[in-house]
């Protein structure tokens, strides 16, 4: 189903081609038109001519009948575009009528594979992990809701040296006592005890670096063992997931045990391309255009002068079974800013390597960090990082206090449930509508807010809406001739046509901000709508009809945007 911009664009391109093929016309949405094409200017700049001439002469070859009431050349030689009102009312109707609102499947599917959360065994999930897990899951739910094949990998850390001491731990302890300690989610504890043994203990740190050598050769006993630890940690973190409501889960979890094996072949293979290098005792690769800040070439240390894997070698390993394996045609790394320059390097000596082909996107989506309100690290009054699932259960506690205070007569448990949803909602929704490489500052209070740019803001309008239809105890209309002839209502209407669109641009730069600004802007579309055109009192049946009708599309589009971001949309408020 096209709407509105995708046809000015594909017209405007038309004519823009008869001057000179390819030239960009750069449509945007305008405050004095519904759309303005700015690419005239440029191009007249290409071709030594008048941009107004050059505009005049694009709008000569422009078919836009039926679509623009009106076009016109204004300013140094900008083309604006007004729609045409029966085309924007039949528009909305085909959106309405839709039951994906408009949202077309992908031409062509993608297999897309997206790395995101990544806590590490024994060790609790932190604020640290809040932004990778609903990032990561907002973007699986957007590819999924397109048709795209997402394939979850949850990259827990489940090996290496610490293990040792873990394994020794749980030795000392017993084995019960330790399930008992771990099942209950005290993960911290039971880490700072274990290293702790390991720091004042040398019999004990003795055996630990022998629990490693047995671990990483495949001991039986030390095997089960080390799975007790990894197999009640990812207990514990299905627990914080069914919290934040997303979708991982156990059967997601590919740690980096599970690429341990495909190391040697690692090492052998980039040996074999010529690509290895020894330096300093290790063994590296120096992929071209990186260097320190004297102009020194930078290593990718596959090998330490210990033996030991880097996790270079680990990140290689995954690209190569993500691509070979799970046939991934986009690689999604939702890791945060700090990041970026190894995973740039690993993406560039994967490319050098042939595992990486052109025909497969790599791209590390970065995000900024969780600020208290000093705009200083988020961190817990002892120094530590803030436990999530704490963070969690105080942002439903403020969102239970918010909701005593607004709603009315509701049963205790619908209560709880919409503490839950408005809680948790309020947390992604803070998260996700900043711009991803951006900081934010985590203000619970203004995040459980019914006022502003929130996520119980955008909850409240879409039960708000559902409100109209019980008041009225009215369902929704169905065969409807959409007017448009209010600005309200016409405002409303080319913004309900503006979804799809921006769902592409939200996947077109892993930036679910853009859908949390499009979801805000509808809501205050809306809001003036309601405002200024009489639903339930409208002039007659058919004019009540049209705007119930967008009351129902405009419900089902914030519920349906909600939903892609992870966050209810209750009915009731």
């Amino acid at each position: 189903m096209a709407n509105p911009a995708q046809i000015i664009e594909q017209r405007l391109q038309l004519a823009f081609d008869a001057l000179s093929v390819g030239a960009d016309p750069t449509v945007r949405r305008s405050d004095r038109c519904d759309f303005q094409a700015n690419g005239a200017l440029a191009l007249a700049k290409r071709l030594g001519r008048n941009p107004q001439e050059v505009a005049a002469e694009i709008v000569s070859h422009l078919d836009l009948a039926g679509i623009c009431a009106m076009v016109e050349v204004s300013g140094p030689g900008f083309i604006n575009l007004t729609l045409d009102d029966a085309f924007v009312a039949r528009t909305v109707a085909e959106i309405g009528k839709d039951p994906r609102l408009g949202v077309e499947q992908a031409n062509k599917k993608k297999t897309v594979v997206i790395d995101y959360s990544a806590p590490n065994v024994a060790k609790e999930m932190h604020v640290g992990h809040l932004r990778s897990t609903v990032i990561g899951d907002a973007l699986a739910r957007i590819h999924t809701h397109i048709g795209n094949t997402v394939v979850r990998e949850n990259h827990v850390g489940d090996w290496g040296t610490p293990f040792g001491m873990l394994i020794e731990h749980l030795v000392d302890l017993g084995e019960d006592e330790a399930i008992a300690e771990l099942s209950v989610g005290d993960l911290n504890s039971f880490y700072r005890a274990a290293r702790v043994s390991f720091e004042g203990d040398e019999n004990f740190a003795e055996r630990s670096r022998a629990r490693v050598v047995k671990l990483q050769a495949g001991d039986a006993e030390t095997l089960r063992l080390w799975k007790i630890l990894v197999d009640q940690s990812v207990h514990y973190f299905d627990e914080v997931y069914t919290k934040l409501d997303v979708l991982l889960n156990a059967d997601d979890v590919v740690g980096e045990s599970f690429y341990n094996p495909l190391l040697e072949d690692v090492v052998t293979d980039l040996d074999k391309a010529g690509l290895l290098v020894k330096d300093d005792g290790a063994t590296c690769v120096f992929p071209a255009g990186f260097t320190n800040r004297d102009g020194d070439p930078l290593p990718v240390i596959v090998r330490k002068r210990d033996g030991g894997f880097g996790y270079a070698a680990t990140d290689l390993a995954c690209i190569r079974d993500r691509v070979g394996r799970v046939h991934a045609t986009t690689l999604l790394y939702v890791v945060g800013a700090p990041q970026s320059q190894h995973f740039e390097m690993v993406f560039a000596v994967a490319r050098q390597a042939g595992w990486l082909p052109d025909t497969v996107e790599a791209h590390h989506i970065i995000f900024g960090s969780v600020l208290g309100t000093d705009r200083k690290m988020l961190k817990s009054r002892q120094g530590d990082s803030v436990k999530l699932v704490e963070l969690l259960d105080e942002a439903v506690e403020r969102a239970a206090q918010a909701i005593s205070e607004r709603v009315g007569d509701i049963d205790d448990g619908a209560k709880v449930r919409l503490a839950h949803e408005v809680g948790i909602g309020a947390v992604k929704y803070a998260d996700l509508s900043t711009e991803r490489q951006r900081d934010y500052v985590f203000d619970l209070d203004r995040m459980v807010a019914f006022e502003g740019d929130t996520g119980p803001y955008l909850q409240y309008a879409h039960a708000r809406i559902r409100s109209i239809f019980r008041r009225g105890s009215l369902s929704a209309p169905e065969d409807v001739a959409v007017s448009v002839t209010q600005p309200a209502e016409r405002a409303l209407a080319i913004a309900l046509c503006e979804y799809a669109p921006t769902l592409v641009e939200v996947l077109s730069i892993s930036a679910p901000s853009k859908l949390c600004a499009y979801l805000y802007s509808l809501a205050a579309t809306f809001t003036t709508f309601y405002e200024q055109c009489p639903v339930l009192r409208a002039e007659d049946d058919e004019l009540r009809a049209s705007r119930l009708f967008l009351c129902e599309t405009t419900a089902r589009v914030l519920a349906q945007g909600l939903s892609l971001l992870g966050i209810a949309a209750p009915e009731q408020m």
